[in-house]
């Protein structure tokens, strides 16, 4: 029997329960007060959580927009596929990006999103002007609520039956399990500027998994499903993705 307090938790992270804090993030000063030339056209790539797809982020990518950054989406689908080959793509999308925009850019996460998005900049570091996870687990990346592993469990199962486009058995223990786990730990380059955002309401990733030791860990009162739509991450986030976009600002050409 789940005890009464995980299933308060669960209740927590229910999408519709997250979706009533929308209304609180488009009233707050964070959402309204818009400065157009912050993001200096620095790009940012968005990389969804466990299940879902960019659409999520979708408060996030209008966010950034307006305040001049250029978001672009991971292109991950529902980000259930075999770990490797969801970083291969994310690199591929980080390339495309980094020239689009004519420099290296920010990696957001949420989740699952933020572990993949970490396995990219140790990748590309060259690539990646800074790092961003929401509620990610980067610490043991199996460390989940148990209902999620059973969902990640099955999708394996499905994968063993022939389904393409799911993560099989060997992401959850085996060879691409633990090259991953070794490499989401190491490590972040000195120069990498990475951003742990972290709750102790997350229902679904225990907090202390958030807390990865090469990144600022910061704190909010957020769900781990609300964490898009939560004003308390923007609060943390803008004073950061403006730092590292006046940054980037400074290394471009003249005009």
């Amino acid at each position: 029997m789940i005890p009464a307090g995980q299933l308060r938790a669960l209740a927590r992270e229910h999408v519709a329960v997250a979706a009533c804090t929308i209304p609180r993030l488009l009233r707050h000063r964070v959402w309204r007060d818009a400065d157009p030339h912050e993001g200096a056209g620095l790009g940012v790539v968005l990389v969804p959580g466990f299940g879902a797809s960019d659409f999520s982020l979708t408060f996030a990518t209008t966010w950034l927009r307006d305040r001049g950054y250029v978001p672009a989406g991971a292109g991950v689908g529902f980000n259930v596929g075999c770990t490797s080959e969801l970083v291969d793509r994310i690199e591929r999308r980080v390339e495309e990006h980094a020239e689009a925009t004519g420099g290296p850019v920010v990696l957001l996460g949420q989740s699952r999103g933020g572990g993949l998005a970490r396995l990219a900049a140790v990748r590309r570091p060259d690539l990646v002007a800074g790092l961003v996870m929401l509620g990610s687990p980067v610490l043991d990346p199996a460390g989940a609520h148990p209902h999620v592993m059973l969902a990640a469990k099955a999708l394996a199962r499905l994968s063993s039956l022939g389904v393409p486009g799911l993560m099989n058995a060997d992401c959850l223990d085996g060879t691409c399990f633990d090259d991953n786990v070794k490499a989401v730990t190491s490590p972040l380059p000195a120069d990498l500027p990475a951003v742990s955002v972290y709750s102790k309401f997350d229902g679904i990733v225990p907090w202390e998994l958030c807390l990865d030791p090469s990144a600022e860990c910061v704190e909010v009162h957020s769900t781990h499903t609300g964490m898009g739509i939560d004003p308390d991450v923007y609060l943390a986030l803008r004073p950061r993705l403006a730092s590292w976009a006046a940054q980037q600002y400074d290394l471009r050409p003249t005009g």
